[in-house]
């Protein structure tokens, strides 16, 4: 069975919409394709088992048939880590991972292993990604985020752990680059990873909607109370403000999509908002969310609904609420299907698979 450790440089790379759109193009070249996450920590329950929810996310999407415990074998639980460091945790973790390895080479004959975070997580309980791939036999493909220094640093500091174990890093791909604004960075790239014996394999173009939350996300994240959902949670939002200025110089600041953050005493900001958000037929502002737990009087709620603007008030000051809406990790879903088809389009349009495969082991 030939195979590619798809890796990161760190959290919400794009790892995932990687996967996606690479495992579309096995399949669209009439491979018999298996998925794998051999260690995941983000767990929910499946079909009464636990499993990551990125091999759940692949599985709804292509239909596969695998079981959970082969495409998700091993998972990280909230305590496991302490339970694994105390001696609490006697069964062989990395026989786990192979017995689901050789179950998915039986009935595949090419693999997408999915690591999780940088080259070293998972170390804690024995298994990091440089260790699981050396595992496995399988070459690394890293995928980083835009920019030209800090992609080219983080690849080469992830390549060295992976080297350091015997895996063959096959290249790496950049992912959320502003091609429009910056035309020559692919050949940047190439040439600074190039000094460092690793192949570029692709450029994926920068998307709002692939790196930006949705309302709903939002309101999910922030755990806040609705008071007026606006007419489509689904919207991604293009930018955020904190409207802590005075409302005159705020709206200079703000566009359609824009995400206001402001304290739910600030009467004056919040009507000057929703007015400007009537007077031009929604093009003010994408919704509010109100801090500090300073519920606004009822007048000022009825301005919201009459003007359909989306606001959720939180009890958290502005500055943690615009810290978590910053450090929001936007994770695709089975239902997002306007998402999963773009993710599929443009990794078809920006990667190369005869080179990806050429890599695979």
């Amino acid at each position: 069975m030939r195979q590619v450790y798809l890796a990161a440089t760190g959290q919400n790379r794009g790892k995932t919409t990687t996967s996606l759109g690479l495992f579309d193009l096995f399949l669209g070249r009439g491979l018999e394709a298996g998925f794998m996450k051999p260690v995941g920590q983000r767990t929910i329950i499946e079909d009464g088992v636990p499993a990551d929810e990125d091999a759940v996310l692949m599985r709804e999407v292509f239909g596969l048939t695998d079981p959970m415990p082969v495409m998700s074998p091993i998972h990280i639980p909230r305590g496991f880590t302490k339970a694994y460091i105390n001696g609490e945790v006697v069964e062989d973790l990395g026989a786990r991972v192979r017995s689901a390895h050789r179950a998915l080479a039986e009935r595949h004959e090419i693999a997408l292993i999915e690591g999780t975070g940088h080259a070293g997580v998972g170390a804690v309980i024995g298994l990091s990604n440089a260790v699981v791939a050396a595992m496995l036999g399988a070459p690394a493909v890293i995928v980083s985020e835009g920019g030209v220094g800090r992609p080219i640093d983080e690849i080469v500091l992830n390549a060295s752990l992976f080297a350091a174990h015997g895996v063959e890093v096959a290249g790496a791909i950049v992912n959320k680059v502003d091609l429009d604004a910056q035309p020559g960075l692919v050949r940047i790239l190439e040439r600074g990873l190039g000094l460092h014996g690793i192949p570029l394999l692709g450029v994926l173009p920068y998307r709002p909607i692939l790196s930006n939350p949705t309302l709903g996300m939002v309101l999910e994240g922030v755990h806040g109370e609705t008071l007026h959902p606006g007419p489509d949670l689904d919207r991604v939002i293009d930018g955020v403000a904190i409207g802590a200025m005075e409302p005159v110089h705020m709206l200079e600041r703000i566009g359609a999509g824009t995400l206001v953050i402001v304290p739910g005493d600030r009467d004056d900001a919040i009507l000057r908002l929703t007015a400007a958000h009537s007077a031009v037929g929604g093009g003010a502002a994408l919704g509010l969310v109100l801090t500090g737990g300073y519920r606004p009087s009822q007048t000022v709620i009825d301005e919201i609904r009459w003007a359909d603007l989306f606001a959720t008030l939180v009890a958290e000051d502005t500055y943690e609420v615009a810290s978590e809406i910053h450090d929001l990790l936007v994770k695709t879903h089975e239902a997002d299907i306007e998402k999963i088809e773009l993710i599929k389009a443009l990794v078809a349009e920006h990667l190369d698979l005869d080179r990806i495969l050429a890599v695979a082991r």
